[in-house]
């Protein structure tokens, strides 16, 4: 497949299909999963990174399971708003995904969204820090998404 701005890949969805948000950090890659009116975006689970093959096999099972026809990948750019190595390595990682699952894809720019998500659950739940490092993971691939649903309204 490939890689489209965020209202291409709404175009591109038929009715009820759902988005899935994507978080791919170094250690674990959080997943959420938007409602079919894809308005509310609800944090789904945890996979563990490793190979791109395994990645795909699991996100297009979740895909399968949920009706998502869609992958909205967290794109780490720099504060300064340029694709710095970590951003490319995304991008690339993104491409490859859609690729191997034969989903269509978008990138958004997740600046600050892990500083927002620890600040809240450190400041609201009471987790010790590796359930709050997992929850950190579902939580930032929800803001993601919530925010990429967002603009779309």
């Amino acid at each position: 497949m490939a890689l489209f701005n965020l209202p291409e890949l709404a175009a591109r969805l038929a009715p009820q299909q759902r988005l899935l948000g994507i978080d791919p950090g170094t250690k674990r890659i959080g997943l959420a999963l938007s409602d079919v009116g894809r308005r509310i975006a609800t944090p789904y689970g945890v996979l563990a990174r490793g190979k791109l093959a395994a990645a795909a096999r699991a996100i297009g099972t979740v895909a399968a399971k949920e009706g998502v026809g869609g992958l909205v990948f967290g794109w780490p750019l720099s504060m300064d708003g340029s694709v710095g190595p970590a951003a490319q390595s995304a991008r690339d990682w993104a491409l490859a995904l859609t690729e191997a699952t034969g989903l269509p894809g978008a990138l958004w720019d997740e600046r600050l969204s892990s500083a927002a998500v620890n600040r809240f659950l450190i400041g609201e739940a009471d987790l010790s820090r590796g359930e709050r490092s997992r929850a950190a993971d579902r939580a930032a691939a929800a803001w993601i998404l919530q925010s990429a649903l967002d603009s779309l309204a």
